[in-house]
């Protein structure tokens, strides 16, 4: 009868790999296996069996011992030694009745021993005992398999939504994350005209445009070692130096603000939809951590987040408005001109500058 598969359905006949010499006791053999509705593969000697085992999936091996040049043994061993046909159980089919024999083959990985001549119905039991062990496995290593990939999805997933070091701590047991950090560099940015833009276009080709934009921006982001935060609307929100500290978080973070304005002049020339970035980043603490339970959010708290937010909201469109702090920690690098103050909600009057480009380029 075939094994049945996984699913509860049946698949093709079980195949089973005879390796015997004497032509009359592999003939019979595989008139028995046919008879149990099984596929036969006859080989006449251990190098023929090899060479089948190499290129053919099997499910069984009937193995005969004294064979010339290669035995039977030899044929064992490298069956078990192999990691993609250890678990094709082998039947051993000997005319040796010693005990030490029988003793040495199960050692070496046999999964059953029978003397010759060989009684038919014992044989057919140990055939289908052995197949029910490989079906077993299969289902079990199939289960295995559909398992392992379920979880690489999921962890998947969970990159798409958290920082990999906040993914890894809560895959170890971590139930509430939240750490201060003394200093990072945080950017918002929002794209003006977009609203004006849905107007004219298709709801599925603004979608589209908001995709490219996005994408390219997370590949930035990637590029110079930052953390996507979120998305809201249009708006886009990274840092750097949170969850993994670094000292150069300012410079990374400019340079990724001037790499998105460079962006959106290229997709202009190439879509025609004029859209501009307003972009604001301050480097200041933060407090930073997980929320939620059936859908979890990694986010930032404190005046750095609204001042950097309010930088962005006051800023011009095409412009990057920094605070004292980002261009006092840039000024070796970077060009920036005064725009005067910006007025923070709860803060008060904060020093903005425009970040014009890098020191030694055009403005």
């Amino acid at each position: 009868m075939p094994p049945a598969d996984s699913s509860g359905g049946e698949t093709a006949p079980a195949v089973v790999l005879i390796v015997e010499d004497d032509d009359i006791i592999r003939d019979l053999l595989c008139s028995l296996v046919r008879q149990m509705h099984l596929t036969p593969l006859p080989a006449c000697n251990g190098l023929e069996a090899l060479e089948a085992l190499e290129f053919q999936r099997f499910d069984l091996v009937l193995l005969d011992l004294a064979m010339p040049e290669f035995d039977g043994y030899d044929v064992l061993q490298r069956i078990k030694n192999d990691l993609r046909l250890r678990r094709v159980p082998v039947i051993v089919l000997s005319g040796m009745t010693d005990v030490d024999t029988a003793i040495r083959c199960i050692e070496m990985g046999a999964d059953d021993f029978l003397t010759k001549p060989i009684q038919t119905t014992l044989l057919k039991a140990r055939i289908r005992t052995s197949l029910q062990h490989k079906r077993l496995y299969d289902m079990e290593a199939d289960f295995l398999r559909r398992l392992e990939q379920e979880q690489e999805r999921s962890e998947r997933l969970l990159l798409n939504v958290l920082p990999s070091s906040i993914a890894q701590r809560l895959k170890e047991g971590e139930d509430h994350i939240a750490e201060h950090f003394p200093e990072c560099t945080v950017m918002f940015s929002d794209l003006v005209g977009f609203s004006r833009l849905a107007n004219r276009i298709t709801p599925a080709e603004l979608v589209q445009v908001l995709n490219t934009i996005f994408s390219a921006f997370d590949q930035l982001a990637d590029r110079h070692g930052l953390e996507k935060i979120k998305t809201i609307g249009d708006a886009y929100m990274v840092v750097g130096g949170v969850p993994n500290p670094r000292p150069d978080h300012p410079e990374a973070v400019a340079e990724m603000a001037l790499d998105m304005q460079e962006l959106m002049r290229t997709m202009h020339m190439h879509t025609g939809h004029l859209l501009q970035m307003r972009i604001g980043i301050h480097t200041g603490p933060v407090v930073a951590g997980i929320i939620g339970t059936r859908k979890f959010s990694y986010d930032l708290w404190g005046e750095t987040v609204n001042i950097a937010s309010r930088l962005e909201s006051s800023g011009r469109p095409g412009s990057i408005q920094v605070s004292a702090a980002t261009a006092e920690r840039l000024q070796h690098k970077y060009q920036f001109a005064s725009a005067g103050t910006v007025e923070a909600k709860g803060i008060g009057p904060v020093p903005a500058y425009l970040l014009l480009g890098r020191l030694g380029a055009g403005a």
